[in-house]
This record gives structure tokens, sequence and C-alpha cells, in this order.
């Protein structure tokens, strides 16, 4: 049985991998479609279920509110998890509605979905995507070592090269941090 330092350090040495091997190219694809979303003053949606709909929460939190800077508009995220209209839409069309159904009401063509699942395999977040590319908004999903059927079906994917729920998560809230500094004006101190 491995001690509790040990386990520590085989988490954290997994993590470091993660982080070390995440893919690069398309999360700078992802910025540069951030950006543009800003610019043209488009909706970023950002979608998952159970700890990925408070990552998205916690993530559309930093990026509204940290990614201000003079001159240039506001990035618009909304994250479309809000419990009534949520529990309304899945008592009335069924769980794998509450998002494809929100995006029908929000979005708009060109928007952006941000769309999470630690699997990639969340059918209401499947149905989402669909929803989205049906109306012309741009899709990128965040998920794990597979990427399951979201990795095919999304216009930009990123993946993990974790399997494990959790890590899965620390990643995704990672890649959001990394986002906020990338738009942010703390681009130009961070780290220093």
């Amino acid at each position: 049985m491995e001690s509790k330092a040990e386990y520590l350090s085989r988490y954290l040495n997994y993590l470091v991998t993660a982080i070390e091997h995440f893919e690069s190219e398309e999360f700078l694809g992802m910025v540069k479609i951030l950006k543009e979303a800003r610019q043209a003053r488009k909706n970023v949606f950002i979608i998952g279920n159970g700890g990925s709909a408070s990552s998205a929460s916690h993530i559309a939190n930093d990026w509204i509110k940290n990614t201000r800077q003079k001159g240039k508009p506001d990035l618009k995220v909304l994250p479309i998890n809000d419990i009534a209209l949520f529990s309304a839409y899945a008592n009335d069309e069924g769980y794998e509605s509450v998002y494809s159904e929100q995006i029908r009401s929000f979005g708009e063509e060109g928007d952006l979905l941000i769309a999470m699942s630690t699997s990639g395999n969340s059918p209401n977040v499947l149905k989402a995507i669909r929803a989205a590319k049906e109306m012309g908004i741009k899709t990128i999903g965040w998920t794990g070592k597979t990427g399951g059927k979201m990795r095919n079906e999304v216009d930009l994917c990123l993946g993990t090269t974790s399997d494990y729920c959790g890590m899965i998560e620390d990643m995704h809230l990672i890649f959001g941090h990394i986002v906020t500094v990338a738009l942010g004006d703390e681009i130009n101190t961070f780290g220093k």
C-alpha cells in the first residue's frame, strides 16, 4: 500500500506529464478563435456536466472579468447551466436537450461553443454540438485521452494524456486559466 506522500507524488507527476503533452497547436488555434469571437462581439457558450459544469462557470467568470482590455470589446461568455432553465428543459424535453435547446434560443451564426466532456460521450453535450453546427456556430471540444465521439464532431478538439476524470478536469481548468492570461492584460506581466 502506498503512502500518502507516494500518491501525491504520483498524481503530480501524471499531471505534469499531461501539462507537458497537451495539444498545443490546437490550443493556440482555440486562442485565435476566441480572439476573433471577441473582436466580432460573438457569444461564447461554455457547457459541461457535473464537475465540468462547475468548471464552465469558473472559466466563464474568469474570462468575463479578467480578459477586459482597453480599446477591445469584452469577451461575451455565457455558461448556459442556470438551474431553473436547465431543469425546465430536462423535465419537459429530456436531459439530452438541456443545452441544445438553449443554444437554439440564444445562439447565432458565428458564435462559439466550448463543450467540455471528460469522456467525450455525454449525450446532451453531443446534441448541443450538433445543434450548434446546424446554426453555423463554431465548436471546440475539451475532453480526455480518447476524445470519445466528441473528437470527430467538433471543429477543434483539445484532449489530454489522461483518462482519469479528475485530472482531465484539472487540465480543463488549466486551459481556462491559460486563456485568461492570453486574452487579458496580465499577459504582459505574467511570470515577471
